[in-house]
């Protein structure tokens, strides 16, 4: 009996001391488990202890899925929440970049006027080659240029032909020889007037297209004279007709 006691005794101490040292152990990892601080341990009458490791191994490894999948979860919302608001942003931006930036650049230009607008239209009557060099766009807004012995008005087309546009150096000149040989040097201007004589029949059909060209697109405001040619008196009902022709 004394054996069997001290028998039942030492395996029920050493029963308490491994649920002990489990719960030791489990609070080290930072994971109590319940189990073994409870009745999960069994001591057998010889002594050992029997723990029921499958079933605690199962739980445990369900609980670690359990907490992956709740991540995985979570921050697969989070991600399409972040996705979401990033679409409602981009349709955002892009809406005001198309209606927002129109709207600021007709309210910074609603109150100003281009130059042809803002002039009078010009009534007909023919030029010298020196009265023609006042309107090149630098002391006055408005703009002529020659071609083929007529004179245009192409001050709507200041961009093109204004002071820092890429064809100004035809503004209030001659622009027929330059047109013709597609050149924009200054050998292409004459200071004094141009014949155009030494020109070959291609290029001088050129110098007619661009003639016609400027026709259909700007006003026609009167003839380049020649060296001592008298000017002509053109009347208000000449004049109207002329510019209801353009239109």
């Amino acid at each position: 009996m004394g054996g069997a006691g001290r028998g039942v005794g030492e395996g029920r101490g050493r029963g308490g001391g491994g649920r002990r040292w489990r719960a030791v152990m489990a609070a080290g990892d930072g994971d109590v488990k319940l189990g073994t601080l409870g009745s999960g341990s069994e001591s057998s009458s010889d002594g050992s202890s029997e723990s029921p490791s499958g079933a605690g191994g199962a739980a445990e490894g369900g609980g670690w899925a359990a907490a992956a999948l709740a991540l995985l979860t979570g921050g697969g919302e989070m991600l399409l929440n972040v996705a979401l608001v990033a679409l409602v942003l981009l349709g955002a931006y892009r809406l005001w970049v198309r209606w927002g930036r129109r709207g600021l650049g007709a309210g910074a230009g609603a109150g100003e006027e281009s130059p042809a607008a803002s002039l009078p239209r010009m009534k007909k009557r023919d030029f010298s080659l020196e009265q023609l060099r006042q309107y090149d766009g630098s002391r006055t807004p408005r703009i002529l240029l020659a071609v083929n012995g007529k004179v245009f008005d192409v001050t709507k087309g200041s961009k093109f032909y204004g002071p820092a546009g890429p064809y100004g150096i035809f503004a209030g000149r001659d622009a027929s020889r330059g047109l013709a040989t597609f050149c924009l040097d200054k050998d292409a201007l004459r200071d004094e007037y141009d014949d155009l004589s030494d020109l070959n029949a291609v290029q001088m059909e050129s110098v007619r297209e661009w003639e016609m060209q400027f026709k259909e697109k700007y006003d026609y405001v009167g003839r380049l004279l020649k060296p001592g040619e008298e000017p002509s008196e053109y009347t208000d009902e000449e004049d109207t007709k002329d510019h209801n022709k353009q239109d």
